[in-house]
């Protein structure tokens, strides 16, 4: 580490951030006797805690965001040349970088046209429902106002894309929520046996009939879109199964409902293309990213819709109430754009998308060799270099591992000085999943030292 302070003793940095610092999913009561956490430097897949321990980070920053790896200076120079020339004007006007990225991003996802600038990916989904709900009363009187979204789905943490969340623990205790938003079941394979019904063959198609039988309940003149994530993320890493996504999509057009995908984890090379949703054939209409864009170096989300989509919101110039009444402030700042830029043309340069699939494909396989030594390991499914194991206590029953005992494992592996993550605070009794998405730049060296971490953790904590 280079180190900031003199002797790299960041203690009164620590005392500031204890003080004054309210962190994100976390309880903060170890905190008056212990201390907070601080990652102070990265570069590579590694970063280095305030006590100069050097970690391997297997989550991309803990939220499946630094897809390019630490200490890219060329993304930090191109922002910083950005912003010294024109760092911000609202988003009424354009901005070279973002006219340039818009073009470059539009390349890389035919039958799209349109690309709208936010903040978060909590803001991009925002934006989605907004242009549902302003076309329902542009075109159906209202009617087609209801938004469907997938039980283990995550949209995003404000109360709106709350109230679109399939996880009902994230959901608790901020409701009341806004209506109009209808949730569908899940398609976890691996957990078909708790869905009535579910056959043994063909259940891709059975769980998408699902959504179906969904529409029919709740009429379809009045949903407008269907809102999923190509692979959901924090619910459990579930992989669709097979069959699944060509049934949705003949779903959406036979009851004219707007597919809504959300690539804010999957986007821009997570699974080994550029979005999750070209691993399936579908053709979105509106397909929103954040996280990945701008590997973490700058502050962006997108919108994205079809020029069909875009195209309602100027059929009528006389009517002052006719265009897509929105903002994002920070949607006007030019760093975004300039980082995502640059993010994007490593991605392409480096090959790392090929990278992405030939270690996701090495940590799979390290995976299921663990998994025939030990039990624990009830299933492992992922794409390209965003993979879940999902523990249990029993393999025949599937009954999930507690989610102390998954801490453990997680805590061991800190411990060990390799960062993974879990599903957290996202299903009740359903935290039992181990998460994994390293940059898309690991090796096969970092890739077995993740999974040997992985290993050593589970002998610890099960004695296996």
């Amino acid at each position: 580490m280079d180190g900031t302070f003199k002797d790299n003793d960041y203690s009164k940095v620590v005392d500031a951030d204890r003080a004054h610092v309210w962190h994100h999913l976390i309880q903060h009561k170890g905190f008056e006797t212990g201390e907070p956490k601080m990652i102070i430097e990265g570069k590579g897949i590694h970063v280095w805690d305030q006590h100069g321990k050097k970690h391997t980070d297997a989550v991309s920053g803990g939220v499946w965001t630094v897809n390019v790896g630490y200490g890219r200076e060329s993304i930090a120079d191109a922002v910083r040349d950005q912003l010294v020339k024109m760092n911000f004007f609202g988003g009424t006007t354009g901005s070279i970088p973002g006219a340039l990225f818009a073009e470059k991003l539009i390349t890389k996802m035919p039958g799209m046209s349109r690309v709208y600038y936010a903040n978060s990916g909590s803001e991009a989904n925002e934006k989605g429902f907004k242009i549902v709900r302003q076309i329902a009363h542009k075109r159906y009187g209202g009617n087609k106002h209801k938004i469907l979204y997938r039980d283990r789905d995550y949209h995003g943490s404000t109360l709106a894309t709350m109230s679109a969340g399939g996880q009902d623990e994230r959901n608790a205790q901020y409701g009341p929520f806004a209506p109009g938003f209808i949730r569908v079941p899940h398609c976890m394979e691996y957990r078909k046996h708790e869905q009535d019904g579910a056959p043994e063959e063909n259940y891709g198609v059975w769980a998408a009939d699902q959504i179906e039988e969904v529409i029919l309940r709740e009429g379809a003149d009045t949903i407008g879109a269907l809102c999923l994530e190509p692979v959901t993320a924090g619910g459990g890493v579930i992989t669709p199964p097979e069959g699944y996504w060509e049934r949705v999509q003949e779903i959406c057009k036979k009851y004219d409902i707007l597919l809504h995908i959300d690539e804010v984890v999957c986007g821009v090379g997570r699974t080994g293309v550029w979005f999750g949703y070209q691993n399936y054939g579908i053709k979105p209409d509106i397909v929103t990213m954040a996280k990945g864009v701008a590997s973490g170096y700058a502050a962006i989300s997108c919108c994205v819709t079809t020029e069909e989509v875009f195209d309602m919101f100027k059929d009528d110039s006389s009517d002052p109430m006719n265009y897509f009444r929105d903002i994002s402030t920070f949607g006007g700042c030019t760093a975004g754009p300039a980082a995502a830029l640059e993010n994007m043309r490593i991605i392409e340069d480096e090959n790392l998308m090929g990278n992405t699939l030939t270690m996701g494909e090495r940590m799979m396989n390290n995976l299921h060799a663990l998994a025939e030594k030990h039990a624990v390991i009830g299933d492992v499914r992922g794409k390209g270099l965003f993979i879940g194991a999902e523990l249990v206590s029993d393999r025949a029953s599937k009954d999930a591992m507690d989610e102390k005992m998954v801490g453990a494992v997680v805590a061991d592996c800190m411990a060990q000085g390799v960062i993974i993550g879990a599903t957290n605070r996202s299903i009740p009794g359903r935290n039992n999943t181990l998460c994994f998405s390293p940059a898309l730049i690991a090796t096969a060296d970092d890739i077995d030292h993740i999974t040997d971490a992985v290993d050593q953790a589970l002998g610890r904590v099960f004695g296996s």
